[in-house]
């Protein structure tokens, strides 16, 4: 459950730090004053899409902060896919900054994570309903995972998918196979063009490697054989001048003279013979060098004429000799495809009517298993919207058959009469804004038993809904709330009357800046917010005796 949020530079709030409690969380404060930016914050921590544009004016960044707790046994295996440590304590701490270039930085816990990674855990957190979820109830392809949710099909429905993506696969090859005689003899002829290619190259790793050595040193030979023969001249020298190695022994001969006659000369002395010996050395490596060296005209023109076939092949066929030899072990692997294309599609055939037969009866089971559970959704989605206020109301479950797709063999569709007389018709067509909005509570209460998620927050669930209904609307959102954390943004005072914990949103301006503060309302507070709610600009005694009636008999 969702413990503490702080908010910090989110437009119009410069800082808040909001403690929720469990139970019903009640929002109020006047049009414009940041409830929304509440649930915008909100948002943002589960990884939703923000923009910059939420910075507030003037600051160079803003952040969000949250803490939740009680629900590590349900995370714990999503934070192990994820690579993250297990919670403390059952705690996870969020916090998400967004700069006013647009970049954002996501931590969970300390550890920085992707808004893919947080999004993944908010599902896990919190379920947010607002506005665009009572639209959602307009698309009959949602109404398919409502009733999934209820009848508890998931094991199900995901050896279907399996099976049915298998038969999607087998049919797949099946239509690679059955192209017409010419074309295959048109794909044969090329495969074995491109095979024969090839294999007449006679490839070899490491072939293409040691031809550009090759190719570098026939390019280069001139300059190298002039750098040894020059080497070579500096080391034994010749008639005008001694060399290196010469001077070196006359040096040590020198040397020696001088040890027979001071002891200290003899660790030096042996040190220049030795570098003597090692330059005598160098001296025959440099001498063999040149007289192994050879320039063979034709040896580098069949290098140059190797690597030029080989960089063709490459161009067509792969980077390197392991990459064009895989290409060609693909194409014999297609060509005995082909050849025996006609033994492989009867098997393939016998494997479909197996498959095809497997995917309907999983199909078969999921309908009569959501059939079951659609009698039983609309008897309880009905119980619930009398409550609401809506006492003629009829809810069906129209389930049809359909071709087999990645849900199974059913299209689900909700229809509703809200009044005596009138049959049943698509939401789309009849549903009012408050009629929605009551259908949605009433799909989510029947569903809460399903549903893990410790925090359900309701964004104005109270469009197009007065008098009667919002008593009724207030009643049950107290229910939902038992045993778990509600927060919920209203506009009405029946609704806030139900409130646990009821905090006021209030907007005030200093210095030519606006500024939005958020509150917990103690018993006086409320009354008067409440009284505000059902009146206008003053408050009246008699608008402070009905908030009174409505705090004490809710």
């Amino acid at each position: 459950m969702l413990r503490n949020l702080k908010i910090e530079n989110i437009a119009v709030i410069e800082s808040a730090d909001i403690a929720f409690e469990d139970g019903l969380n009640i929002m109020t404060g006047e049009t414009g004053a940041g409830k929304s930016i509440v649930i915008d914050a909100i948002s943002a921590i589960l990884g939703e899409r923000t923009s910059k544009e939420l910075v507030r004016t003037g600051c160079g960044k803003a952040s969000v902060t949250a803490l939740f707790e009680g629900q590590q046994e349900a995370l714990l295996p999503l934070f192990e896919e994820l690579g993250l440590d297990e919670p403390e304590d059952g705690q996870v701490l969020i916090r998400r900054t967004i700069s006013a270039d647009g970049k954002n930085v996501c931590r969970v816990n300390g550890c920085p994570v992707t808004v893919g990674m947080l999004r993944a855990i908010g599902r896990e957190l919190v379920n947010i309903h607002g506005q665009h979820d009572s639209q959602k109830l307009l698309n009959p392809q949602t109404h398919i995972d409502y009733l999934d949710t209820l009848a508890g099909v998931e094991t199900e429905l995901t050896a279907y998918r399996a099976a049915f993506d298998g038969w999607k696969a087998i049919q797949k090859e099946i239509r690679s196979l059955q192209t017409d005689e010419e074309e295959k003899q048109r794909r044969l002829e090329l495969l074995e063009y491109q095979i024969n290619e090839i294999e007449a190259a006679g490839l070899s790793e490491g072939e293409m490697d040691e031809l550009k050595k090759s190719r570098a040193f026939f390019r280069n030979s001139e300059k190298i054989l002039g750098s040894l023969a020059a080497a070579h001249g500096l080391l034994t020298g010749g008639e005008d001048v001694a060399g290196a190695l010469v001077e070196v022994r006359s040096a040590a001969d020198e040397l020696d003279a001088a040890a027979a006659c001071y002891d200290e000369i003899e660790p030096v002395s042996r040190q220049l013979r030795e570098l003597a010996y090692q330059l005598d050395d160098v001296s025959d490596a440099v001498r063999g060098l040149l007289d192994g060296m050879e320039y063979d005209p034709r040896r580098a023109q069949s290098v140059e004429d190797r690597l030029d076939e080989l960089n063709k092949l490459s161009r067509k066929y792969g980077a390197d000799e392991e990459a064009m030899l895989q290409f060609c072990e693909e194409c014999r692997a297609e060509r005995e495809k082909i050849l025996f294309s006609d033994e492989r599609l009867l098997e393939l055939t016998e494997a479909e009517k197996k498959q095809s037969a497997a995917v309907r009866n999983r199909a078969q089971q999921l309908s009569a298993l959501r059939r079951e559970a659609g009698k039983l959704f609309s008897e309880r989605v009905c119980e619930e919207l009398r409550f609401l206020d809506m006492p003629n109301v009829t809810f069906l479950v129209e389930q049809t058959a359909c071709e087999l797709n990645e849900t199974g063999g059913d299209t689900v569709e909700f229809l509703l009469s809200a009044n005596l007389g009138e049959a049943p018709r698509p939401l789309a067509k009849i549903a009012s804004g408050g009629e929605l909005s009551r259908i949605m509570l009433a799909i989510k209460n029947v569903l809460s038993d399903k549903d893990a998620v410790g925090t359900l927050i309701f964004d104005e669930i109270d469009t197009g809904v007065s008098g009667h209904a919002a008593v009724k609307l207030g009643r049950k959102l107290h229910e939902v709330a038992r045993g778990r954390q509600v927060i919920c943004v209203t506009h009405l005072a029946q609704i806030a009357a139900r409130a646990d914990h009821h905090f006021g949103i209030r907007k005030t301006t200093a210095d030519g800046k606006t500024y939005t503060e958020i509150c917990l309302l103690d018993w006086e507070q409320r009354k008067r917010e409440l009284a505000r709610i059902l009146g206008g600009e003053a408050v009246t005694q008699a608008q402070l005796d009905l908030a009174q009636e409505l705090l004490t008999n809710p």
